[in-house]
């Protein structure tokens, strides 16, 4: 049985390099501190809907946003259960489409998986093949736009652009670990539902999921007899039309933290967010090819997570450690038994910038010994 640990005040600031929570602004923090409204106050309208039209606008969406009290994750349940009838495709490449699709099964849908090897992407060709050659009728196919496990990012544009050919086919998108740091036309490319998580790439405290849902997808809901009761699209949408506030109570004080933070966002653009994130990204791939090897397929990397094969056979959980306790440095090391000491993972999201990175590279390589 797990002991009682007493939470202290002394704990040493660490930055974060992990895949998430992020760093978060020192502004953002301070914006939770207001005094405590009511969920049912204007107050609350002018808050809750500044925080839905700004992701909109940031975005660059028509779709609708949800943005409710959960871990992103909410949205892998309440969209199976809004949008899948009896089948669903789910493309599995790592931890977190696998277990997307054990969510599904859970929920006692019928699950094909699309699979392949840790570290390979997701192809559209594949995709298609799967659609063309089944017997079913999927309702949905879900893919996972940022394997954090093994930092591969799929083509979720061109996979929607397949999907697009087949109109009662819905397109579910895992962004957990992306959305906010790699652009993407969530309109053009046909996508129905795409969610994330605030303590990713969108650099606010946990505890917001946001989810853009297409009409299509909110007119599919209403046929079926087995919608989430708090992730359901009308649910969540007809509340914010009729009053402009969550159906439900919601955390107050990180919806204060992401009203500040989308302001920072959208002031930079997703545009430039996303070209950041990219310019990070390369320099990390540069400096692991120089050191180490990627892990993901060529050409298919993320833009917010590495995933970096240890070629060299350094001792990840030492290493870690000890950038830690020196340099107050904190990287990830491989996901799960499988890959714990074979890779490790730089989390480069949110507000970091290339010179922060460096640094934690310099961290390691003093460590290490490179």
């Amino acid at each position: 049985m797990t002991e009682k640990r007493e939470y202290k005040d002394d704990y040493p600031d660490k930055k974060l390099y992990i895949p998430g929570p992020t760093e978060v602004r020192e502004d953002v923090i301070e914006a939770m501190c207001e005094p405590m409204f009511g969920h049912r106050m204007d107050r609350m309208t002018d808050l809750y809907t500044t925080i839905v039209e700004d992701t909109k606008e940031f975005l660059g969406t028509d779709n609708d946003v949800i943005i409710l009290t959960a871990s992103g994750t909410e949205f892998w349940e309440a969209s199976t259960l809004n949008l899948v009838d009896e089948n669903i495709l789910v493309a599995t490449c790592g931890s977190f489409s696998e277990r997307h699709a054990n969510v599904a099964e859970r929920l006692g849908k019928n699950v094909d998986r699309l699979e392949y090897d840790w570290g390979q992407a997701v192809k559209p060709e594949d995709v298609r093949e799967a659609l063309e050659r089944s017997d079913k009728h999927y309702d949905v196919v879900a893919c996972v736009m940022n394997e954090s496990s093994t930092g591969v990012r799929n083509p979720i544009e061109e996979i929607g652009d397949v999907i697009a050919e087949y109109p009662d086919t819905y397109f579910v998108v895992d962004a957990v670990s992306s959305l906010g740091g790699d652009y993407v036309d969530i309109d053009e490319h046909n996508i129905d539902v795409i969610f994330a998580s605030s303590q990713k790439a969108f650099a606010m405290p946990p505890g917001v999921a946001v989810c853009a849902v297409s009409n299509d997808a909110y007119e599919r809901e209403l046929e079926t007899d087995s919608a989430s009761w708090y992730g359901g699209f009308q649910r969540s949408l007809d509340y914010y039309d009729r009053k402009g506030q969550t159906h439900s109570t919601p955390a107050i004080p990180i919806m204060l933290a992401y009203r500040k933070q989308m302001k920072h966002m959208l002031e930079e653009s997703h545009e430039e967010r996303s070209r950041r994130h990219r310019e990070m990204a390369e320099y990390t791939r540069e400096w692991a090819r120089n050191h180490f090897d990627m892990f993901p397929e060529d050409g298919y990397e993320s833009q917010t997570v590495s995933c970096i094969e240890n070629t060299r056979g350094i001792d990840v959980a030492a290493t870690i450690e000890e950038v830690s306790a020196k340099y107050d440095m904190v990287f990830s090391n491989g996901y799960g038994s499988a890959l714990g000491e074979k890779t490790f993972r730089i989390g480069h999201m949110g507000e970091h910038d290339v010179a922060s990175i460096e640094a934690l590279t310099d961290a390691i390589e003093d460590v290490a010994d490179l």
